[in-house]
């Protein structure tokens, strides 16, 4: 079996139609019996940011060659995942910034990515990365929307060769129709889902 890494920062849990939309996807991939889903919600990890003796310690466990310290435990599910789907609210132009802090925790030289002369080189076994997303507006295509953008070029910073984003938009737009349009993103992840 596929083992799939389910990042989830929907920050509003069940009331979350990022989360409705990503749950709708890990159901699609469960019915085909052909993954092993770990979840891992950011709302319940201890994460920290980089300043002063955070960052330092790091460095210095790096230096060291200390790869196995519980610290870079997230860069090593990261980086041993088959799959990659990640779950977050479009937020100010991005997404929530705990996806950010979790996202600096995986970026680790020597384990989801090496860097020599001859530039950087993705070391993540996964070979595929979904983003589930619901918007109040429409940003496909913006310049504004950051989220999306953001998360391809991480893709293939660690080396993760293919990258989807699905998102359910227009859902703040006066009298538009949210069910309708959770029903076509939904209809877009079963797609996603089938050539995942």
């Amino acid at each position: 079996m596929k083992k799939v890494l389910f990042v989830d920062c929907c920050i509003r849990r069940e009331a979350s139609r990022s989360k409705e939309l990503a749950e709708y996807f890990i159901q699609k991939l469960e019915e085909t019996g052909a993954y092993e889903i770990e979840r891992l919600c950011l709302m319940d990890e201890n994460l920290s940011y980089f300043s002063d003796g955070f960052f330092l310690q790091r460095e210095a466990l790096l230096a060291e060659g200390k790869f196995d310290h519980p610290r870079f435990r997230y860069a090593h599910r990261f980086a041993a995942a088959d799959k990659i789907v990640i779950a977050a609210p479009f937020w100010d132009l991005s997404f929530p910034a705990l996806l950010k802090v979790y996202i600096e925790n995986l970026c680790v030289d020597g384990i989801t990515f090496h860097s020599d002369e001859t530039g950087l080189h993705g070391l993540c076994k996964a070979d595929h990365m979904v983003f589930l997303t619901a918007r109040g507006g429409i940003y496909t295509d913006s310049p504004m929307e950051q989220g999306a953008r953001y998360l391809e070029q991480m893709a293939a910073f660690f080396g993760i060769a293919k990258f989807d984003c699905v998102a359910a938009e227009g859902l703040d737009i006066g009298a538009w129709p949210v069910v309708e349009l959770m029903e076509q993103a939904k209809e877009k992840a079963a797609e996603v889902a089938k050539a995942f």
